[in-house]
């Protein structure tokens, strides 16, 4: 192997391995979204879980339905649970937007998708046989009719929804949906900017007009 081949093959194991830890942090923020530290996801969710940085995508298609994932069993929050399209933590000096498409490509298997913030002063605390979510999470809605390639240590399932259908199920005790999930949705449903998105970027045969 050539000299500039070794550098370059040691210069991407070195990204790859950056990376995956960079991944395993959560951004630690003050009560004004400020950061000040990080710490490790995994073991930072616990009963007493600090205030940090997220995000949570809605995704639909041209036929104005809500794509869904059911969260895997290994999860160590709301496992087995569904929830929306995606969510997921900002790693350092990471935007929402370059955050919510990383976990995208990775979760899901999508990418190329325009994302919009449109709630970004969601912030939620939920908790769940002990294991708390404390977090501020912007919501970023987008449009896809890619076929989501979901993956297995993240995702065990999905599901297209109509989304006025998926509205009407959100008081139903079977739905079992993860709780910021059913809060981002009542503050969509209330939202001029997202009933007007809605309108102008859903293609949808009477989709568009039940809003």
């Amino acid at each position: 192997m050539s000299l500039m081949r070794k550098i370059t093959a040691g210069l991407v194991s070195a990204w790859h391995r950056f990376r995956y830890s960079a991944d395993d942090l959560i951004v630690l923020v003050d009560e004004d979204g400020r950061p000040i530290g990080t710490a490790p996801k995994r073991s930072s969710h616990n009963a007493n879980t600090k205030l940090h940085l997220a995000f949570s995508v809605f995704l639909f298609n041209q036929r104005g339905e809500l794509l869904l994932q059911k969260r895997a069993l290994t999860k160590k929050t709301w496992p087995g649970v569904w929830s929306n399209s995606c969510c997921g933590h900002l790693m350092p000096n990471e935007s929402t937007d370059d955050a919510a498409r990383r976990r995208l490509k990775y979760e899901l298997g999508l990418s190329d998708v325009d994302l919009t913030i449109v709630l970004p002063d969601f912030r939620y605390r939920a908790e769940k046989d002990g294991v708390v979510e404390n977090e501020i999470c912007p919501v970023l809605i987008g449009v896809t009719d890619a076929q989501a390639i979901p993956h297995p240590s993240e995702v065990s399932n999905i599901q297209w929804i109509d989304w006025n259908e998926f509205l009407n199920t959100l008081n139903e005790p079977e739905r079992k949906l993860s709780p910021w999930a059913e809060e981002e949705a009542q503050l969509l449903m209330r939202s001029d900017v997202f009933r007007n998105w809605f309108v102008q970027n859903i293609a949808a045969s009477g989709a568009s007009r039940s809003l």
